[in-house]
């Protein structure tokens, strides 16, 4: 049986997509992650829950949870947070200053580029330090 989400890149065709692609990805990833999370977790009605779920997923609580695991990042990993960072978007925030913009996009794509690599454990243990 095919998986749900079968990826069908290898690494080194990863590595070769734009940093906002692994953005894009991880964008999805990250707040799938929360919706289930927020699920599991509490009994809230849908509008409630995704109230709760923006507190986790807009930029400025991206940007901390960045700051917050960088030390724990592999260099591998930073360097990928650092492409995500200064990759050049034409996007202008409109929730958050650029700092806290860069920052999330650079969190969205290590999670992203973890996904489409198929490092869904380190993916888990990332997440796990936000707690």
């Amino acid at each position: 049986m095919e998986e749900l989400f079968e990826i069908k890149r290898t690494q080194q065709e990863v590595n070769l997509l734009s940093p906002l692609t692994w953005a894009y990805v991880g964008d999805c990833v990250y707040e799938l992650y929360i919706r289930t999370k927020l699920v599991n977790e509490t009994n809230l009605k849908p509008h409630k829950l995704h109230i709760e779920a923006i507190k986790y997923v807009k930029a400025k609580a991206q940007s901390e949870l960045l700051q917050k695991i960088y030390d724990e990042l592999t260099d591998e990993e930073k360097d990928i947070a650092r492409r995500g960072r200064n990759a050049e978007n034409h996007h202008l925030p409109k929730n958050s200053n650029v700092q806290e913009y860069m920052h999330a996009t650079a969190f969205e794509a290590l999670i992203g580029y973890l996904y489409l690599t198929n490092q869904n454990n380190r993916i888990k243990e990332i997440l796990s330090l936000e707690a």
